[in-house]
């Protein structure tokens, strides 16, 4: 068992209780209690990235999507009812203009971003098809399921069902064509993306929240040989979270 809170102080307050109700209780020892913002239990997952680990987050943020709510009373038997659920990150593969190979996973979204002044004009292709050969726009975003509700919301993509194995491709501030809209494509499927003007357009490929700049060619994909294990509390899945998003969108 380790708990893990971020640095401000209602974060540590949230530590320090959690480590009196947890004293004298003997848990799994590979239990990570996340303290922190949505931000924080991404770079958390990433940083402890071992099979057979379990992470139960408590929010100190936000909203904390991928977060459980800290009840003083309940907080024992919450984590002792905890549900299982777990993703797949994208693994996204940059190679700058360079030459230089990077590759970095993303749990919610791969965003593809102008970096300068100028629109980015990129070439979107899925396995050897075509998906768009020239999008002008602010960019383009690679959405998981866990990650539709996020930053691709936000851009009007599709909010994707935990269990539907797709991913979602969505513009960002489409220029031309305009119209372009989201696609959904099966989480099989490898998205190719070029910068078609690497020297007046300069782009930026960021996963989740790592940067890499001056990209020139971006590979994503699901990769499914590595699986994130979140624990929620029964009566706030991460499922039923989604359900929620999809709703509201209906009705909105």
């Amino acid at each position: 068992m380790k708990i893990i809170s971020d640095k401000n102080l209602y974060s540590i307050k949230l530590k320090n209780n959690l480590k009196k109700k947890l004293k004298n209780i003997s848990f799994n020892k590979n239990i990570f209690f996340v303290i922190g913002g949505d931000g924080f239990m991404l770079k958390t997952l990433k940083k402890y990235n071992k099979p057979n680990k379990y992470f139960y987050g408590i929010n100190s943020g936000n909203y904390g999507f991928l977060m459980n709510k800290y009840s003083e009373k309940k907080i024992i038997n919450n984590i002792k009812k905890a549900k299982m659920i777990s993703i797949y990150p994208l693994e996204m593969t940059v190679k700058n203009k360079s030459g230089q190979l990077k590759k970095l996973l993303a749990i919610n979204e791969v965003s593809i971003l102008r970096q300068s002044k100028q629109a980015a004009s990129l070439n979107i292709k899925k396995e050897n098809k075509v998906i768009i050969k020239n999008l002008i726009a602010d960019g383009v975003l690679v959405s998981t399921p866990a990650g539709s509700t996020a930053y691709n919301l936000s851009v009007h993509g599709p909010i994707l069902s935990l269990n539907s194995k797709k991913i979602s491709i969505a513009p960002i501030s489409a220029f031309r064509p305009r119209r372009w809209k989201a696609k959904v494509l099966s989480d099989k499927q490898i998205i190719f993306i070029k910068n078609n003007d690497i020297k007046k357009r300069p782009i930026s490929a960021v996963a989740d929240n790592f940067e890499v700049r001056n990209a020139k060619n971006i590979t994503i994909k699901i990769n499914k040989k590595i699986k994130f294990n979140l624990l929620y509390d029964s009566n706030n899945s991460l499922q039923k979270k989604i359900k929620i998003e999809q709703l509201r969108k209906e009705f909105n």
